[in-house]
């Protein structure tokens, strides 16, 4: 049987894994960590929205961060310390304008047919992760975001998203909870939210019970790539050893730079900080005041998720600041703020903090595909939408390891009748 490595256990990582299994690989999935998703795939927004599929490439924003460059507390922070890697990669963002449009629409289309892969999944394997199928809103309190909203619509439409407008009145309708005066919004109904964590976590116990190998809590110390195969070089508590496999996927988030770098590949993913807080509701005053319906708000560029009864995910922000895993009060103190401005009803004693990196490409899309070599391939460089985009770029990596000839023998390995039935169900 054709051996695989992953190397990264998020939720890019765990699903890629299950993609390649799905087509009859021997899997062996890599991270540094004890459990699958603790980093980055802990505790983010929660969101699964296509229509949060607009790609920040635009100069407002390149304006919005220069303006808020002093501001501890601004929606987009960067911290002006001089940095090759921010600068150059920031340069690129800007070349990458032009694409705005079209990269907004690709993205999009991916979205959507990812949210039907990851439902899929979910249903094969037999896991709950607190999904909440309501829609998510988006709100406005001012006009120049709400027509701004409006221009991204007709490219989510173009993308083959259905979100249509909301007056303020049916804001309130859509989520009774929601306090204060609105301009207008945004809704769609197709889109949906979950627990990353438990998704993640579930699907690894599922795949390891189908076969797949968890080299949790170990270091990868070497990747030596020729033409016969891939050997890895692992280490846990001062033992190391060395595994063949016949390639390697990269699902590293934030290390696939330095990762790729080794492999002979430029993988220039950043890593923007975002920050979340779970608020804990462990009152029924709290609880009736919270909101079911999932919620974004595009100024202040937070989002919500109620994952179950008892916990309210809020979370946002974007922190150009380097490697740095820092929970500055400062950043987490909006959130707070937040909550308490529009739902003055939830109690906000205990709050968790959390800050993850998002590994961000410069244009925004994810990097999937092969390397300069002919059995490393790359899946990560998502950005904010990696729990929105995972299942469907797995499935995009695991059928272009399912065309090498390289790895699979002189003709490839055809993409199995039942893979192709998956995911039309889930279209």
């Amino acid at each position: 049987m054709t051996r695989l490595a992953v190397i990264g256990a998020g939720i890019t990582g765990v699903t890629t894994a299950s993609s390649l299994m799905d087509r009859g690989y021997d899997v062996t999935l890599f991270d540094r960590n004890r459990y699958a998703a603790m980093q980055t795939s802990f505790a983010n927004g929660g969101q699964l929205s296509a229509s949060n599929a607009e790609t920040w490439n635009r100069w407002s924003t390149v304006f919005k961060g220069m303006k808020w460059m002093m501001t501890r507390g601004a929606p987009l922070l960067v911290n002006p310390k001089p940095s090759w890697h921010k600068y150059s990669w920031m340069a690129e963002f800007v070349a990458s304008i032009p694409q705005y449009r079209a990269n907004t629409i690709e993205t999009t289309r991916m979205a959507i047919a990812a949210r039907g892969l990851l439902r899929e999944k979910a249903e094969r394997h037999g896991f709950d992760f607190d999904c909440e199928d309501r829609g998510i809103l988006h709100i406005y309190t001012n006009k120049a975001e709400f027509d701004h909203a409006t221009e991204v619509n007709k490219l989510l439409a173009e993308g083959g998203l259905d979100r249509r407008a909301v007056a303020p009145e049916e804001v309130r309708q859509i989520e009774p909870a929601l306090r204060g005066d609105f301009y207008g919004g945004y809704y769609t109904e197709s889109d949906f939210t979950g627990d990353i964590h438990r998704y993640t976590t579930g699907l690894a116990k599922s795949i390891e019970a189908g076969g797949a190998a968890l080299r949790f809590g170990t270091d990868v110390d070497a990747i030596d790539v020729d033409d016969n195969g891939v050997r890895i070089t692992w280490s846990r508590n001062n033992e190391s050893q060395t595994e063949a496999f016949d390639a390697i996927v990269v699902c590293a988030g934030v290390e696939s730079r330095r990762i790729g770098a080794q492999l002979g590949d430029r993988v220039n993913v950043y890593p923007v900080k975002g920050y979340s807080i779970t608020v804990r509701l462990d009152d029924e005053e709290s609880q009736r005041a919270a909101p079911w319906i999932s919620l974004l708000d595009d100024e202040a560029k937070v989002v919500t998720s109620r994952l179950g009864k008892d916990r309210f995910r809020i979370a946002g922000t974007a922190e150009f600041n380097g490697y740095n895993l820092d929970i500055r009060d400062d950043r987490i103190r909006p959130l707070v703020k937040w909550c308490e401005r529009f739902f003055p009803g939830v109690s906000t004693e205990h709050a968790i903090p959390w800050a993850g990196l998002r590994p961000m490409m410069p244009n925004m899309m994810p990097k999937v595909g092969q390397g300069v070599r002919d059995r490393v391939y790359y899946n990560t460089g998502h950005g904010h939408l990696g729990w929105t985009l995972s299942a469907v770029t797995a499935e995009m990596v695991s059928e272009m390891v399912a065309a090498s000839k390289v790895i699979n023998g002189h003709s490839g390995r055809q993409v199995s009748k039942t893979s192709e039935v998956r995911r039309a169900k889930a279209a």
